[in-house]
């Protein structure tokens, strides 16, 4: 693991599992990034991430971290309901900030986090980490630059009932604590808004990312023996025709990907659970040359390569490649317009959405 001289001092707000199994090691192992503090009001949990990662600092006071004249840019590693307003302080006190996804849950207090981001100056990047498996770069790529006129997307997000069998095997056990800080209403008791915002946001976000602006959804929702299965009509502003599936939890193994067909050739992708680390098999087959090609996409950390991205940006001036605040508010007016979809069974236009997912 080689170092750059110029570290970005990043300091990471929650010490709950998200952290423990992405952000902390990422910063460590990130090549231009340095883990310099950590902040939870837990301060059992935040003395054994300590320990275990090495920060310069622990906080158990967000201000008191956020006052810190070293620390450049924070982690958001929160519940979903602490996103915007952790956001918001760190912008205001001239910190850089990457924001685990959803950024928030309505729309909105994410478009006044938009008017905080642009009105600072200072970079919000939000946690769609799947931008940077390099199985998708490839096919992104392709899309960009050979693809020429696309055609339709079908993409699909599908838990597994098995994937707390399968992730325990190869994810250490999370550190909990008695003290962690929790949301004032339990995010899962309207499990239909919870998969949305956890599941969904990834769905419409990769959507959002090969094929453009989505301009309008027609949803349907159906729910049998605890699964829930949306079928998504989606209309892309450049005439694109979609169909997303997002299905909580099927009978199998973990099922997510996307085929996309364009004027110049097609692409397949078969993304992993996250949590193994491993690209996506993607295949790109290109018409001029009737022949495929399937990256390997050896690195496919792509919590530190995010992250890594995000110091690009900071440090250097770098094009954000990740997810940014207008990226946030598209996708969470899509997700509620799903949502209203379901309800009045009728297209809904996405720009016009107001209200909670």
């Amino acid at each position: 693991m080689h170092k750059q001289d110029r570290q970005l001092r990043v300091g990471i707000l929650g010490c709950g599992p998200i952290a423990q199994f992405a952000h902390f090691e990422s910063t460590v192992k990130g090549h231009n990034t340095r883990l310099y503090a950590i902040c939870d009001a837990a301060e059992d949990l935040a003395a054994r991430m300590g320990a275990t990662y090495g920060p310069d600092k622990i906080y158990h006071d967000y201000d008191a971290m956020l006052a810190d004249p070293e620390l450049e840019a924070v982690i958001i590693a929160t519940s979903d309901a602490f996103h915007v307003p952790a956001a918001m302080r760190a912008l205001e006190a001239g910190k850089h900030v990457m924001c685990e996804k959803p950024v928030g849950l309505d729309v909105e207090e994410v478009e006044a986090l938009a008017q905080t981001v642009r009105r600072t100056g200072k970079i919000l990047q939000i946690g769609h980490m799947k931008r940077f498996d390099p199985g998708i770069e490839a096919a992104k790529r392709f899309i960009d630059e050979e693809m020429g006129e696309r055609l339709a997307l079908k993409a699909w997000y599908c838990d597994s009932t098995h994937r707390y069998t399968m992730t325990d095997a190869v994810q250490p056990l999370p550190v909990l604590s008695k003290a962690a800080l929790k949301p004032k209403d339990n995010p899962k008791a309207d499990l239909k808004r919870y998969y949305m915002l956890a599941h969904g946001s990834h769905l419409v976000d990769i959507a959002r990312h090969l094929c453009g602006p989505i301009d309008w959804v027609r949803a349907r929702l159906l729910q049998r023996f605890g699964a829930y299965s949306w079928f998504v009509e989606t209309g892309f502003a450049d005439g694109t025709l979609g169909h997303l599936d997002l299905t909580v939890a099927v009978r199998m193994d973990w099922h997510e990907g996307f085929q996309l067909y364009g004027e110049h050739g097609s692409v397949i992708a078969k993304t992993y659970n996250p949590w193994y680390y491993k690209s996506s098999d993607v295949e790109i087959f290109r018409e001029r040359t009737a022949s495929y090609e399937r990256p390997l996409g050896a690195d496919g950390h792509f919590y530190r390569r995010q992250l890594e991205g995000f110091a690009d940006s900071v440090l250097d001036g770098a094009p954000m490649l990740g997810a940014d605040i207008e990226d946030g508010i598209a996708s969470v007016k899509a997700m509620a317009a799903i949502a209203r979809s379901v309800e009045t069974g009728e297209a809904v236009d996405v720009a016009s959405m107001t209200g909670a997912v």
